[in-house]
């Protein structure tokens, strides 16, 4: 078969909705500087939909060290990969700060979050090497583990029993093979807000020897005391051996890092395949997220701030009859049980008539005949959106338990 006829016949899980959703389930167009009021089709709409939770994005002392280091260094500096002409004292630096931040040796400055990721999991391991991974892992985990030429061993999501058994087998099948065992989970899970279990996987250190990789996009600069992450929420961040943390979150732009021992960092600075045939991040990028990470440090009122918007929208969505899974963080999952169909129907009301826009996430992510809407509150948030918001999601949820949204496909074209 010719392969694009056969990719014309089977457009992918996603891709089989874009005739219906494109432009606007699906590519919607937020336009206007980022904040809790955004443009959507020509009309200002209240949204929950932006990563943004500490507000950093428009802060006006980022906006203004963003413009002075695009003036001084335009996005070209350093040209090259950091293995041959694109390092810097100002990586070095950012490096050190995010090491001592969150607990470990030594950082690596990673040029892009996602692609860190997968070629992290493809240096650590070789053939002879098992992973255990959580079931609900992030696709960049995934891409990862495509790359591994050894076993890979899935437990389901959450569950410390059925954790322990895969390590079991693991365990079993490295002391033939003469490898060792990595486990990989994440600190927030980004769709539903939950937890993973760091301190009851780091408590299976005591009866299994393996090494603890974990991904906390979500959870740097939200979770913690400090706002270290998730390890440092539960108390474990010394049992994590690797930690990973992206900048599009919290910190608001792009990149990432990786931090623990230090000669386990040497080692990935000089085999990450994503680094070392790929340009550095950018000085502006570099100098940027040194600016967000001192501020972070200086200003715990930002992330005071979203808790307070935090609980305030979860108590108020609960109150209201919601259901909000098992959310632990600023991620707030609301599930109702609706038919694709009336999806688009609930979805169109939501935007065009109560003025709120959040994403929406339907089967294969969630089961079918289920619909999630993922609110993502941050500390540019206000208590009286939440107000609006969980007054809005009453009514939707009114609407839905009386069947009121029709079995047919909203038209987008209006």
């Amino acid at each position: 078969m010719d392969i694009f006829e056969k990719i014309r016949s089977n457009r992918g899980a996603l891709g089989q909705y874009s005739e219906v959703g494109d432009g606007y389930f699906m590519f919607p167009k937020l336009e206007g500087e980022i904040a809790p009021r955004m443009m959507f089709r020509g009309k200002k709409v209240l949204t929950w939909s932006l990563n943004n939770y500490l507000g950093l994005a428009n802060n006006p002392e980022v906006r203004k060290a963003d413009a002075e280091y695009a003036g001084q260094y335009g996005l070209g500096y350093p040209m090259g990969a950091r293995m041959m002409s694109g390092h810097t004292s100002n990586h070095e630096k950012f490096e050190k700060m995010a090491a001592e931040f969150v607990g470990k040796e030594s950082a690596y400055l990673l040029n892009y979050g996602y692609q860190g990721m997968v070629s992290m999991i493809d240096a650590l391991v070789d053939r002879h090497d098992v992973i255990v991974y959580d079931s609900e892992s992030h696709a960049c985990i995934m891409d990862g583990l495509r790359l591994h030429f050894g076993k890979r061993f899935v437990y389901a999501h959450n569950d410390i029993e059925s954790c322990e058994k895969q390590l079991q087998r693991a365990t079993k099948l490295t002391e033939e093979s003469g490898g060792g065992i990595l486990v990989i989970t994440e600190g927030v899970f980004g769709m539903a807000g939950d937890l993973g279990k760091l301190d009851k996987i780091a408590e299976l250190k005591k009866k299994y020897n393996f090494r603890f990789l974990v991904d906390d996009a979500h959870g740097f600069g939200t979770m913690g005391p400090t706002g270290a992450g998730t390890g440092e929420h539960f108390g474990v961040q010394d049992k994590i051996d690797i930690y990973f943390a992206t900048f599009a979150k919290s910190m608001a732009g792009i990149g990432g890092f990786l931090a623990g021992d230090k000669d386990i960092v040497t080692y990935l600075r000089f085999n990450l395949r994503s680094q070392i045939y790929a340009k550095a991040l950018p000085m502006a990028m570099t100098l940027g997220a040194i600016k967000r990470l001192e501020l972070i440090k200086a200003h715990p009122e930002y992330r005071e701030k979203l808790w307070i918007i935090v609980n305030a929208l979860q108590k108020g969505l609960r109150e209201a009859g919601l259901d909000l899974g098992g959310t632990e963080s600023p991620v707030t999952p609301v599930f109702m049980k609706v038919s694709l169909e009336q999806t688009t129907q609930l979805i169109y009301d939501l935007r065009e008539n109560f003025n709120i826009f959040c994403s929406v996430v339907i089967y294969p992510v969630v089961p079918k005949d289920v619909v999630m809407l993922r609110l993502i509150p941050t500390a540019q948030h206000t208590l009286e959106d939440v107000e609006f918001t969980v007054n809005a999601f009453r009514e939707l949820k009114r609407k839905v338990d009386n069947n009121v949204y029709p079995k047919v496909m909203a038209d987008f074209s209006k």
